[in-house]
């Protein structure tokens, strides 16, 4: 066993994740992204999510697993009583962070980029993050350590990532989530000529793109969910690239629940500070985005779209699922 950051030991690879269990999850996102699919352009966020949530949840209970959902969000039964475990319980445990609407208010508006989103660690491996808000930052593989930091200003860090790349300030890119809170920081970026590209939601997807050189994407940055703060560092984690996060405290009682879990109050938290030892990652697309297609009706057949990434083993796999509807 070895320690974790945030209080919990972490299991041995064997006794953790299972070689078959990459593939074994995405039927967990598929089911998710089908129930969404279902929801979309009905302006509903909250029905559709629950659908999404349902969907998962059975094809999980299936897993020969005994799975603790390492998240903060509530996620209830039909009576609206907590979910904290999942599987048969015949299995090994496992931590289990999951989003099974990454982009409900997408769905709702049948806009792109939503997905369903599904990660596994072994126990001990994901950060227990409480239903906050975080600051991010994030860059693909291939940079010294240092080359950013989320204690340096927005401008610092473009020029920074800039003459590592060898490149003109005004030649990145930065993806932010277009929110109020992020108005300081994209005023920030643009004093040093960088190209901002604002999304409405669905920051996972922001940050695995700066690991993919087609999506144009150099750098992410902003505040988002916590939750998804986690999620992010492990696909990037998979992908070999660079996550900090810093929880934003706004009082007291917030101070508190940051304490309970076992992370940091204040300061930066690096990509093993919120996940360790090996990660599965697995997502499909709910309506499509940059990242992955979402949901095709084909007749009378189901056409999913999902991404499958293993860190220990180094894998990603992009699978196209057609199914009788």
């Amino acid at each position: 066993m070895a320690d974790s950051a945030f209080g919990v030991a972490v299991q041995d690879v064997a006794a953790g994740l299972a070689a078959d269990l990459p593939m074994t999850l995405i039927a967990a996102t598929e089911a998710a992204a089908i129930a969404g699919f279902a929801h979309v352009g009905r302006g509903d966020e909250p029905r559709a999510h629950e659908a999404a949530w349902a969907a998962m949840r059975r094809e999980l209970e299936r897993l020969d697993i005994d799975g603790e959902i390492a998240m903060s969000d509530a996620l209830t039964d039909a009576d609206g009583r907590p979910v904290r475990n999942v599987g048969t319980r015949n299995g090994p445990t496992i931590d289990l962070g999951l989003d099974p609407l990454e982009g409900a208010t997408l769905t709702a508006k049948a806009m792109g980029g939503a997905l369903a989103v599904l990660v596994a660690a072994p126990v001990g491996g994901l950060a227990r993050t409480p239903a906050l808000y975080m600051d991010k930052i994030a860059i693909g593989p291939g940079f010294a350590p240092g080359t950013v930091d989320l204690e340096r200003s927005a401008a610092d860090n473009v020029r920074a990532l800039a003459g590592a790349k060898g490149v003109s300030t005004d030649s990145l890119v930065v993806c932010v989530l277009d929110r109020p809170r992020n108005a300081r920081l994209i005023a920030d970026l643009r004093t040093v000529g960088a190209r901002v590209r604002m999304i409405s939601d669905g920051d996972i997807a922001g940050v695995i793109q700066t690991a993919e050189p087609e999506a144009g994407i150099d750098m992410y940055l902003g505040s988002g969910g916590a939750s998804e703060g986690v999620l992010s560092a492990a696909a990037l984690k998979c992908l070999g690239g660079f996550f900090q996060g810093r929880l934003v405290v706004r009082n007291d009682d917030e101070a508190r629940r940051i304490e309970a879990s076992g992370l940091r109050v204040s300061g930066v938290h690096g990509m093993d500070d919120l996940v360790r030892g090996p990660i599965v990652f697995a997502a499909t697309g709910v309506t499509t985005g940059s990242l992955l297609m979402g949901v095709e009706r084909k007749g009378d057949r189901l056409a999913t779209h999902s991404l499958i990434m293993d860190s220990e083993r180094g894998l990603t796999r992009r699978v196209r699922t057609e199914r009788p509807v």
